[in-house]
């Protein structure tokens, strides 16, 4: 099984859609689900799952994340060779905001609480910082 690890969410990040995510939004989503109810999807596809979320923790950086491709499942070995040759490394959050506010001067929404479902891997992350940083085959 191939084994990836990188962070899923970085606090006081400004994204592309122009959210920030605070320290401390996952905690209550990670307590109720676990890593395992969170799901691994390819490109935010519900069609798509790749493989499993084995390990998720807030640290002072962001959500960091282990799973593993399914090596049984077409897609996640077609994606463990493209993260092994530097082709795909991103990572994106699938979420709905429980709490958040909106800062019209700065036109920021600053997340406080997140209910996650997913967390799939992309090619284009929205937090362009959102990045796999470990991949052992």
């Amino acid at each position: 099984m191939t084994t990836i690890e990188g962070y899923a969410s970085l606090f006081d990040r400004v994204d592309l859609g122009r959210d920030v995510v605070l320290p401390g939004a996952f905690t209550a989503s990670l307590e109720r689900r676990g890593p395992r109810d969170v799901r691994m999807l390819w490109q935010h596809d519900a069609a798509e799952p790749v493989g499993l979320w084995t390990d998720m923790q807030e640290d002072r950086n962001g959500l960091r994340v282990r799973g593993v491709l399914l090596p049984e499942v077409k897609r996640a070995r077609e994606l463990a060779a493209l993260i092994a040759h530097g082709a795909i490394d991103g990572l994106s959050i699938g979420f709905r905001a429980i709490r958040a506010r909106r800062d019209p001067t700065q036109r920021l929404r600053r997340i406080a609480e997140i209910d996650l479902w997913e967390i799939s891997l992309v090619t284009f992350p929205l937090l362009p910082g959102a990045r796999l940083n470990r991949f052992n085959a």
